[in-house]
């Protein structure tokens, strides 16, 4: 009889912007079928292997323009098409990619197009242990700050800290700081992204009946219930 090897556990932190216009589109590798036929009169030209043939005709736009090729990291997925991979900024994100997924045990599982990212944590009953994230390919600040949100939960401890909104925010201030090392400015979209997901955390928080906000999250909440909370405060 087949032993059932899925995880008996998995703790999964999805990080989305509160709006409902924010899907989680998701990008896959396109793949070319081959034929195996012997035969080099079967088929036209033109039709053997038309992926290779575009692919050829892309790489060598690409050198015309001077656009390098996508990074490749080991056990991550190809970037998204349309980066330009050639500019010094881009050279820069790319390299601070590469860094923390060689330093961290963690795999990228995909890609986002969208602004938004799930850190997920699989225990298996063999005690081994997966972790992936998903999240937008860093193109700019806030698509880094995003993605190295995700990182932190594995960095901190998926499940570790509670309540849930904690563990956010935490993972928030994991991904500034890192920006801050780096010399990324967090004002800006960044510091704007970062209020908006809190007051979102927090809300939902409140909504499901939290009985007591961490001393770090009282901010995050509406004035009312500030008050509410903390009247000593107000």
């Amino acid at each position: 009889m087949a032993i059932d090897d899925r995880a008996s556990t998995q703790l999964l932190f999805d990080f989305a912007t509160p709006c409902s216009g924010c899907t989680g589109a998701l990008l896959g590798a396109s793949s070319g079928a081959s034929s195996g036929g012997n035969s080099s009169t079967s088929q036209p030209a033109a039709s053997r292997n038309p992926s290779t043939r575009g692919k050829r005709r892309g790489e060598r736009r690409g050198e015309r323009r001077g656009v390098l090729p996508a990074p490749t990291v080991e056990g991550a997925p190809r970037p998204p098409r349309g980066i330009d991979h050639g500019k010094p900024s881009q050279q820069r994100l790319d390299r601070i990619v590469k860094d923390v997924l060689a330093h961290h045990p963690l795999r990228v599982k995909r890609w986002r197009n969208s602004l938004s990212g799930v850190a997920v944590l699989r225990i298996y009953r063999d005690g081994r242990e997966e972790r992936t994230i998903e999240a937008p390919y860093p193109t700019s600040p806030l698509r880094l700050a995003i993605f190295l949100h995700e990182v932190g939960h594995h960095v901190l401890g998926l499940g570790v800290h509670r309540p849930r909104c904690l563990e956010e925010y935490l993972a928030w201030r994991y991904a500034m700081d890192q920006l801050v090392e780096l010399g990324i400015a967090v004002d800006g979209p960044v510091a704007r992204r970062f209020e908006r997901s809190m007051e979102y955390a927090v809300g939902k928080a409140l909504r499901r009946g939290i009985r007591r906000l961490p001393a770090e999250l009282i901010n995050f909440a509406p004035e009312p219930v500030r008050r509410a909370l903390h009247p000593q405060a107000a």
